[in-house]
Formats: C-alpha cells, sequence, structure tokens
C-alpha cells in the first residue's frame, strides 16, 4: 500500500522538497499563499511561529502558524503539500521541548494582561488651528480683563490719594485762622497796658 502511495504524485508541488525543509514547532516560517482576487492572483505573505506539526510527512501533513496582528492573535493551519502556498521560508528556529506550543496562547494572554495593568490611560494630541485661534483669543480676553481691573485699581488708588489730600488741605485751612487770631488778641492787651500807663502820666 505504501508503495503505490509512494508511485502516486498527491499535489503538483515538489513534495520531496517540502518534505526535506523539516517544519517543526518553535520555527518561525514566512508563508507565501496564493490568493485569487477578481479573477487575479496574488501573493499573501504570512509569517509567524509554528504551533504544531500533525501528520508527519503523509498526505495529509498540515502545521499551525500563529501570528499576532494589531494586538490580536492570528492562527491558520496550512497542508503541507498545498498548491496554494508558492513558498515557504524558515526565517528562524528556537529550540523548543514540547511538540505542540499550545500554551502560547495563554502565555501571550498573560502578559497582555500584565502589559494592561502597567499602562497608565492619556490622551495626547496635537493643537488645531481653530483650536489655536481660540485659545489667542481667550488668552487676549484674559490680558484685557486683567488690564481693566489694573486700570480700575490705579484709579481708584488715585481718588484716595486726592481725598487724603483734600482732607489734609481742609485740616490746614482750618488750623491757620486761629493761629491768626492770637496775635490780634495780644496786639489789643499790649493796646489796653499802654492806656492806662499814659493816663497816668497825665
Amino acid at each position: 500500500m505504501k508503495a503505490a502511495i509512494a508511485g502516486v504524485n498527491i499535489s503538483p508541488v515538489n513534495m520531496e522538497e517540502r518534505k526535506e525543509l523539516g517544519i517543526k514547532a518553535g520555527d518561525t516560517v514566512r508563508v507565501h499563499q496564493k490568493i485569487q482576487d477578481k479573477g487575479k492572483t496574488r501573493i499573501q505573505i504570512f509569517e509567524g511561529l509554528v504551533l504544531a506539526r500533525k501528520h508527519g510527512t503523509e498526505p495529509g501533513a498540515t502545521f499551525t502558524v500563529r501570528k499576532v496582528a494589531s494586538g490580536v492573535g492570528v492562527e491558520k493551519i496550512y497542508p503541507l503539500y498545498s498548491p496554494m502556498i508558492d513558498k515557504l521560508e524558515i526565517v528562524k528556529r528556537s529550540k523548543v521541548r514540547r511538540a505542540k506550543l499550545y500554551f502560547i496562547r495563554e502565555k501571550v494572554a498573560r502578559e497582555i494582561k500584565r502589559q494592561m495593568r502597567r499602562m497608565t490611560l492619556a490622551t495626547l494630541a496635537t493643537e488645531s488651528g481653530i483650536e489655536a485661534e481660540a485659545r489667542k483669543t481667550a488668552e487676549a480676553k484674559v490680558a484685557e480683563e486683567e488690564a481693566a481691573k489694573a486700570a480700575e485699581a490705579e484709579a481708584a488708588l488715585k481718588a484716595e490719594e486726592e481725598a487724603k489730600a483734600a482732607k489734609a488741605a481742609e485740616a490746614v485751612v482750618e488750623e491757620t485762622p486761629a493761629e491768626e487770631a492770637t496775635p490780634e488778641v495780644a496786639d489789643a492787651e499790649e493796646a489796653t497796658e499802654e492806656a492806662p500807663e499814659e493816663e497816668k502820666k497825665d
């Protein structure tokens, strides 16, 4: 039976080449996949870690590749001899002690949770032209209000100083008549003293 299968070409691809490639769990591979889109065929590259290899080198052999795209884990199961795979590349090989690396799913989830604990929410953005104009107008209004307050304070201080000066002037005016009245009284007293002396001489 095995001899009969060995003589049959199951896939149009070079099966011996893919067998010799020896993909195993822990390898980082780059899969060039053919995708038919609107009658055209394009090549899409999927690079990730091989989590598992199943069914050895038999016709139904498969391998599972996992990668993280935009923070989301994506896994694809490829048939080893699929004609839709244009090319297979082994980018890196790492030593692992498991045949199936399914624990990496949980490990990655734990690491993400740990990172989320360390994360802090922050909103940072550049300032738009409208926001800059609004900020400038607000600053100008605040400056105008401060200038008006300063002018009002200066006017109040000037008014207080003028009021104080007026009060001081009134106090000086009230004191001067009293001082002038005292010499007149002294002259009158002197005149009265001189008059009796003249009468005595007569």
